[in-house]
């Protein structure tokens, strides 16, 4: 079927286009044609990759022949709006958060504070910074996933097109896998366990914010208690296992321990008295992910100045946060898990052995295990000083015979 100034046109998938969707095709290479028009085609039959029908969703393929209707001049859209050029102060701002680069890939250590995609008032953010990240990259990096504006830490950035197919099929399928530390208000009484509670959005926000919600959707974090700072705080490590909006967030809050600084779903109740900052402390510590050339990527991103001034307040040991909850990876763990594991053991069995000297009397007994004395033996007849039912007074009970032992040496 065709449309009255409509002629037929035609392109060939490229080598690095392979694997994205076809309406990014299209805001790539024909940045003029809306979507609504894109979406007519495809209802109408006139978009085909190897003569099948297409959807505007469908994932291209490398040599595939994509055939559309090219409208005419004085139907086309307005060509897409440029971003603002980059200062010098704006490469020095993208560059000093570059932790890891190779042929497909970017790591950011992104600042709290920066907002990972423009919007309303939003003039400075991660996407618009990517034009200094370039390099020798064949077109401009892309994002493929995002943090919260006030959550720092590990940002993914593909730098062609098939990497960002491919890392964002892995964030789909939840191969990759993110590592989050937070503080929290409170200490939770179960000191590691998974939280599953549904999350939709909340009626009368715009979609701005989430709560906990029968008719939600599932989501699931993982969360270990690394150390506490008596009940007032606790550092703690998170997994999400599902990608909701603000999903760490909204679980915290949800079960009493809202992180630190979130006022956004923690109220007055979400600050720390003293000398702990109001920002927020919520940071991507680390991100695993395999990679679209083999092997993966597996990197850890430094906590920002106001998370690591509050965890030197708080008292709270850095070594400690090495010792994860994922299950045993192959081969044998890093010097600094090992380490870190002896530490938190011995530390455990300080609290709990903690007092137990200065309680100890002349008649008490040394312990067999932590935390609870050893039980005092039942005292046998005659050894009590009293005489054992039935026997006379002052008379000894026979002695057991024993091997011979060997004299000690002088």
């Amino acid at each position: 079927m065709s449309e009255p100034g409509i002629r037929p046109d035609g392109a060939t998938i490229a080598d690095e286009d392979d694997g994205i969707r076809l309406d990014r095709w299209f805001k790539r290479y024909r940045p003029g044609t809306p979507h609504a028009l894109l979406a007519r085609w495809a209802r109408l039959g006139q978009l085909t990759l190897d003569g099948k029908k297409a959807d505007v969703s469908d994932r291209i393929a490398a040599g595939q022949k994509l055939v559309m209707p090219t409208p005419p001049v004085e139907a086309e859209a307005r060509p897409a709006r440029k971003g603002r050029p980059l200062t010098d102060a704006d490469v020095a701002l993208a560059e000093s958060m570059l932790i890891h680069r190779d042929a497909s890939a970017i790591v950011l250590n992104k600042l709290p504070g920066l907002a990972t995609q423009g919007g309303t008032k939003t003039e400075q953010h991660v996407d618009g910074l990517l034009d200094a990240l370039k390099f020798d990259g064949p077109t401009r990096p892309k994002l493929v996933h995002r943090l919260d504006k006030d959550t720092s830490g590990a940002l993914l950035v593909a730098r062609t097109p098939r990497a960002a197919a491919y890392f964002a099929k892995s964030f789909s399928n939840r191969s990759a896998k993110k590592t989050y530390w937070a503080i929290i208000v409170g200490v939770p009484d179960i000191q590691q366990g998974e939280i599953a509670l549904p999350l939709a959005k909340q009626p009368g926000s715009g979609g701005e914010k989430m709560h906990v919600h029968d008719s939600g959707l599932a989501s699931k974090t993982r969360y270990r208690v690394i150390e506490r700072a008596g009940n007032s705080a606790a550092w703690v490590e998170l997994q999400p296992l599902t990608g909701r909006t603000h999903q760490l967030r909204v679980h915290m809050a949800a079960i009493g321990h809202p992180i630190v600084g979130d006022g956004k779903y923690g109220g007055k109740g979400a600050f720390l008295t003293g000398t702990i900052s109001r920002k927020m402390h919520l940071h991507s510590r680390r991100l695993r992910i395999d990679h679209p050339d083999g092997g993966a990527i597996d990197i850890s991103a430094e906590v920002p100045e106001h998370f690591a001034a509050s965890l030197d307040a708080l008292g709270f040991d850095l070594l400690l946060g090495e010792v994860g909850i994922d299950p045993a990876e192959k081969g044998p763990p890093p010097k600094s898990a090992l380490k870190a594991q002896a530490k938190a053991h011995s530390k455990q069995i300080r609290k709990a052995r903690r007092g137990e000297r200065r309680g100890r009397t002349a008649e008490s007994k040394p312990t067999d295990f932590v935390g609870k004395p050893k039980p005092k033996a039942k005292a046998k007849p005659g050894k009590s000083g009293k005489p054992a039912p039935g026997k006379p007074a002052g008379k000894k009970p026979s002695a057991k015979k024993h091997p011979a032992r060997a004299p000690k040496a002088s």
